[in-house]
């Protein structure tokens, strides 16, 4: 006999445990805070905060004279916002990172959801528990006649999803609830995506037109005031080119406006012009834009006359002060006079420059600092007269609205003299010019814009409503009915029926629902009580695993 080694055997080595790579834990970890539903809520808080400035402060993009007037209004505050982005608070950077960041922690939420939805969908109720006892609804009534096709029929009337396995059935319903959510949450990635399309692809332009055939605006961005265009979009705008032929602007005897409509002449691609009509509330439809409505005002027309007798004309436009009564404030450049006609050399020491107040209606007795209402009753033009270098040669840029000050204040421009005049009179000063002032042009401020995101933004908007209303009105619950053979023990005290067959029913609210009590007491009356005629316990089996 050999002898058996006795030695004990070496248990095998562990293998050795990989160690964890820091970066790759910090990245899921990461990715799972970011896309978790608390952050989603989080940053959608983020985002209506950060819309907070775009709502309270002016906005170049809408209203640059209101930026200008906040400037104007808040010299030392104004600098600060203006660096942080608050006057174009939709394009800014932390405006951009916060829809970025819940654009992504959208689609990380509603990725998995979706899938297991779907599933949820395409799954059948699950079969009925051994206990419906301790379910938070149960109750113990007489079979129906029928048996179970009588039970499942009388379910799929009340539209809920049922499936029948041998004497048990299973019946679900409030599948909505989890279908609003995922389109109320994909409805905001939508409405982020319509916002980045706007952003990329999207241009608007601010632009005063005096009316008539002198001042006929076409759409290149030269002829702006004020151009926002998107990084994707190039120089080559829409064409067309409009006119102001008439402005009917109605108002309270307060002053209040009740009424705006401007009638134009389109000229569109080079083709036939054509009237159209558009107001406040109705933008005028262009092909690739849309024009919109945004203020009035009047545009006072001056004639100058030089010491050599040469003559300018201009409907110069005057910017409201912001009262009720359209009081407008304005400049009236005369760069070119006093041009020697031997010569043919301009002295820029004789230009002249009228810095201007226009009262629609002036008070019938000074002072006339402020117009008594919006409409031409009795208009004044108060003007003061400037002579001197305008500084307008000097390359740094300027408001055509209003005098520059620091040519005063250097004593490059010198005061000559003030009046006031009223239509058809005139102001002879002393170096033997004239000024005349003629009377009044309406003009209108509009805005001119494209975004191609607009579609989106509807579409979202409706599918948040939706959403919205199927994720908080719909309640997901189950019902569970089992058939009891004659002569089995009541599960509720114990005690042998004897007599017919009954049905044991449970009900189960997936989520918090205070009323399904009292449709859970109607189901099971309506259970009970519904004899379906010709309904027999041999339905087929097809039907009732169909749902």
């Amino acid at each position: 006999m050999t002898a058996v080694d006795q030695r004990p055997v070496p248990a095998p080595a562990e293998p050795p445990r990989r160690r964890p790579n820091p970066l790759l834990a910090l990245l899921r970890n990461s990715w799972r805070q970011l896309t978790s539903m608390r952050t989603a809520l989080v940053l959608l808080f983020l985002l209506a905060v950060a819309a907070i400035p775009g709502s309270v402060l002016p906005q170049r993009g809408v209203n640059p004279e209101d930026v200008r007037d906040f400037f104007t209004a808040y010299p030392e505050l104004a600098p600060w916002l203006d660096r942080i982005g608050a006057f174009e608070a939709f394009s800014s950077v932390w405006f951009s990172a916060i829809y970025l960041l819940l654009f992504t922690s959208l689609i990380g939420c509603i990725t998995p959801r979706l899938v297991d939805h779907v599933r949820a969908l395409r799954s059948r109720p699950p079969a009925v528990p051994k206990r419906l006892s301790r379910l938070p609804q149960h109750t113990v009534v007489p079979a129906p006649d029928g048996g179970v096709a009588a039970i499942a029929e009388t379910l799929r009337r009340r539209r809920w999803r049922v499936v029948v396995r041998g004497d048990e059935v299973s019946a679900e319903k409030g599948y909505l609830k989890e279908t609003g959510n995922l389109i109320f949450h994909s409805s905001m990635v939508l409405l982020l995506i319509g916002v980045a399309l706007g952003s990329w692809y999207g241009w608007s332009g601010n632009r005063l037109l005096v009316a008539g055939a002198d001042h006929v605006f076409c759409n290149t961005r030269q002829q702006y005031a004020e151009a926002k265009l998107g990084p994707r979009v190039g120089d080559d705008l829409p064409r067309f080119c409009m006119q102001l032929d008439e402005f009917d602007a109605r108002f309270l005897p307060t002053g209040q406006p009740s009424y705006y409509q401007a009638k134009v002449t389109v000229d569109e691609n080079g083709g036939a012009p054509r009237a159209a009509e558009f107001s406040v509330n109705s933008p005028l439809r262009l092909d690739g834009a849309n024009v919109y409505l945004l203020g009035h005002g009047y545009a006072p027309v001056i004639r100058y006359t030089d010491r050599y007798g040469r003559s300018q004309t201009s409907a110069v436009p005057f910017l409201g002060t912001g009262d009720m009564g359209l009081t407008s404030e304005g400049l009236a450049a005369f760069p070119d006079a006093n041009v020697d006609p031997a010569t043919g050399e301009r002295n820029r020491e004789l230009q002249v420059a009228f810095d201007g107040l226009y009262l629609p209606t002036a008070p019938q007795q000074g002072p006339f600092t402020r117009s008594e209402h919006p409409t031409e009753q009795n208009p004044l033009l108060g003007l003061v007269a400037y002579q001197g270098n305008l500084g307008l040669d000097a390359g740094i840029p300027g408001s055509v609205y209003q005098l520059d000050q620091r040519q005063v204040r250097n004593g490059r421009l010198t005061e000559i003299g003030s009046r006031e005049l009223r239509v058809g009179e005139s102001w002879t000063l002393d170096d033997g010019s004239k000024v005349e002032f003629l009377g009044s042009e309406p003009y209108i401020v509009l805005s001119v814009r494209y975004d191609p995101g607009t579609n989106l933004l509807l579409i979202s908007s409706v599918g948040l409503v939706l959403g919205l209303m199927g994720s908080l009105f719909v309640r997901r619950r189950r019902v569970f009915v089992r058939l009891l053979p004659t002569g089995s023990a009541d599960p509720a005290n114990g005690s042998p029926t004897g007599g017919s067959s009954l049905v044991e029913v449970g009900g189960l609210p997936r989520t918090e629902h205070p009323g399904f009590a009292d449709e859970f007491a109607q189901l099971v009356a309506a259970l009970r009580d519904d004899r379906p005629a010709g309904k027999t316990d041999d339905a087929p089996a097809a039907r009732e695993g169909a749902e």
